[in-house]
């Protein structure tokens, strides 16, 4: 006779040989996209490569649009309930409070070592002038008009709740969600009612999550064949140094991230680790921490974090809290400023990373916002700004590891405020 301890195990065992498997099917996708993509680089024309390139990014895009159409939903659903649950506002603004603590110690530190690791590395040194990719500049110098504290009021409130969500302002969402959230449990037993249906609505929605991650293999091997396709792997031959630099760099913050998490976590860091290892690979294979925004939400609630904090937190570090984005931003600007031959004293370069500090949380739901925010702090510093063009021949490939990098940052921020908060629980047993 099984128990339910029995059932238990074997439904847990069942969900991780499954996630294992897509986990394979995922790194099998990256390697046959390399494959695909290098084939069709060699043996095609300019024109045929780029037909092939915009077909095959056709699965990443329908991805992204299954991931995409869940995040807005899952963000208010989350959020309201997660709100109403941490009761007041005094709790609210506590552990927002301790939030914000650790964004902004982690993006200045971000930003900070960005800056040291670029004048020791000087990966700027080793590009040439004719590697430009001018063609594929336009679209991000664009962008950064009107760049200004304008645009950071704009995505931070939202006009309309409506407008946030079909456009996915997270940002937006939060603040909706917020005052939706306190004024729901000002209410009490008659905002019960909405608590309950919005709880329901987000379990349905977690439900789905499982069934868009499957379509996860295609859009890795889209991404990873396109670019492969374009680029070529002789990419590497021109920025080999600046590539391997930057992954120097990015090792070295997740180093101090992890060092400073097992500092508070012990060793659950391990097992933390361990839970968010397939939505980091989905991140990094597709350049997309937003890919991954819903899984995560799962994973950390599996891994002991109350909903009610994961719903709060998490949110808000897609908006604040990216390491990866935050330090290659003064890494390339400076890199930029080297391959022209630019000298900028310390105190400008001083001045450079407070400005990425308040800028870059204006840019919440650009696409390639990094490079948006380089381009337009290098204007503002009187680097040339198409300057861009140097780093964009490499730029997917370090956007998979600013992608991987931000995840890591978020999972560590929001199970770190747990912590504080005395919320962090035992992992779950999960029953499929």
């Amino acid at each position: 006779m099984q128990t339910l301890y029995d059932i238990g195990y074997m439904t847990s065992t069942t969900s991780a040989t499954g996630k294992n498997k897509l986990t394979l099917y995922i790194l099998l996708a990256m390697l046959l996209g390399v494959i695909v993509g290098y084939i069709i680089h060699l043996q095609s024309g300019a024109e045929q490569i780029q037909k092939f390139a915009t077909n095959i990014k056709v699965l990443t895009t329908i991805f992204l649009r299954l991931v995409q159409m869940i995040i807005a939903p899952l963000v208010f659903c989350t959020l309201v309930v997660g709100i109403a649950k941490l009761g007041d506002l005094k709790t609210v603004g506590r552990v927002g409070g301790k939030a914000l603590l650790w964004f902004m110690s982690a993006s200045l530190f971000s930003l900070s070592l960005g800056l040291v690791l670029v004048n020791i590395l000087k990966p700027g040194a080793g590009i040439s002038l004719q590697n430009a990719d001018v063609n594929g500049v336009q679209d991000i110098m664009g962008k950064t008009q009107g760049f200004s504290f304008q645009k950071f009021i704009e995505h931070l409130f939202p006009k309309s709740v409506f407008e946030a969500m079909a456009t996915n302002e997270i940002l937006q969402i939060v603040v909706f969600s917020i005052f939706f959230g306190v004024a729901t449990a000002a209410l009490g037993d008659t905002g019960k009612i909405i608590v309950k249906a919005l709880d329901a609505a987000a379990h349905i929605i977690l439900k789905m999550v499982g069934y868009v991650m499957n379509f996860a293999p295609l859009g890795v091997f889209g991404a990873i064949a396109a670019v492969i396709a374009v680029k070529g792997l002789e990419v590497f031959k021109f920025y080999g140094v600046y590539l391997a630099e930057f992954i120097a760099a990015i090792a070295v913050l997740w180093v101090i991230l992890l060092g400073v998490g097992y500092l508070i976590l012990g060793n659950r860091l391990f097992a933390l680790m361990k839970r968010i290892g397939q939505p980091i690979l989905i991140a990094f294979s597709t350049t997309s921490s937003e890919a991954v925004f819903p899984k995560l939400s799962q994973e950390l609630e599996n891994f002991g974090c109350k909903d009610k904090i994961v719903s709060f937190i998490l949110p808000l570090g897609y908006s604040f809290n990216l390491d990866g984005s935050m330090m290659y931003m003064t890494f390339a600007s400076l890199a930029i400023a080297q391959a022209y031959g630019i000298q900028l004293d310390v105190g400008t370069q001083i001045t450079m990373l407070l400005v990425l500090m308040l800028t870059s949380k204006g840019i919440a739901g650009v696409p390639r916002a990094s490079l948006v925010v380089v381009t337009a702090t290098c204007a503002m510093f009187n680097i040339p700004p198409e300057g861009i063009a140097l780093i964009l021949p490499i730029d997917h490939f370090c956007d998979m590891f600013r992608s991987a990098t931000n995840v890591v940052g978020n999972a560590l921020a929001t199970t770190v405020v747990s912590k504080w908060e005395g919320e962090l629980a035992a992992e779950k047993v999960e029953l499929n």
